[in-house]
């Protein structure tokens, strides 16, 4: 069984996943109006419901569940229909050659951190993200965390785990998707760039950046300008002002 807590996650699973919640645990003596809609939501669903004491809540789950908890099946393995934005390459791809517009996906190559994983899908549901795209090996994954943080964007954002991220970015160049990888030595800054072509940001690991093989992938390398002390941003920051610059330049383009 899996875990998941807090408002807007438990919000989120109940309209899009509701099928995965074998039960909604809300805190007794909770009777404000988000917990109430939850419940009302439930119930709607077809989702048992039961009362819990806040020290239950609190031995289920490590971080603030803000009075509901949502015990779930395992999560379902990638292309089960369970849970519809969990892709498969092969998705990934069709969607490529079959969207009309220009398309912006942004790929992680090994963010370790769920909570970052997290804030990262956030801004890509705010951003209007066509697909993440992570490493299924030393990446993190959908785990209570970070669906916490992502606020319901994870069961709404389309997330691919890929084997092999060079090959899945080889494909996409292969499909008219520009690669734009960021470092911090690169020459041009992210606004210096047309981001208004189908492209992939691509994003790299905490303090280690961009691996050789995802490096060498890219099209063009963007830098974000510092004008301070520090040499670098938090990787969700960093892609969340990114993945804006992209969405500005786009809205901008539309007129």
């Amino acid at each position: 069984m899996q875990y998941i807590y807090g408002i807007h996650a438990v919000d989120s699973l109940l309209r899009q996943n509701p099928r995965s919640v074998q039960r909604l645990w809300a805190q007794q003596g909770r009777e404000d109006n988000r917990i109430g809609a939850l419940l009302e939501l439930a119930q709607n669903q077809g989702v048992p419901v039961a009362r819990e004491s806040r020290r239950v809540l609190d031995e289920m789950v490590k971080g603030r569940h803000q009075g509901i908890v949502a015990e779930t099946l395992d999560i379902p393995v990638h292309g089960d229909i369970a849970q519809a934005n969990l892709w498969q390459e092969a998705d990934l791809l069709r969607v490529v050659e079959e969207k009309k517009a220009p398309l912006l996906i942004l790929v992680l190559d090994g963010v370790t951190d769920p909570h970052n994983l997290g804030a990262c899908l956030r801004s890509a549901d705010a951003a209007g993200v066509d697909a993440v795209v992570v490493p299924r090996d030393k990446s993190a994954d959908l785990t209570p965390v970070s669906r916490k943080v992502a606020c319901g964007a994870a069961e709404v954002v389309p997330f691919v785990r890929v084997t092999n991220l060079a090959r899945t970015l080889q494909a996409l160049k292969e499909r008219g998707v520009w690669l734009f990888g960021t470092a911090g030595e690169a020459e041009k800054s992210i606004y210096d760039n047309d981001l208004t072509v189908s492209m992939a940001l691509v994003m790299g690991a905490e303090g280690g950046g961009l691996r050789r093989l995802t490096r060498e992938q890219c099209d063009y390398l963007v830098r974000l300008p510092m004008a301070g002390s520090v040499s670098s941003l938090n990787v969700s920051v960093a892609t969340g002002v990114c993945l804006f610059e992209a969405l500005r330049q786009r809205l901008a383009a539309r007129g």
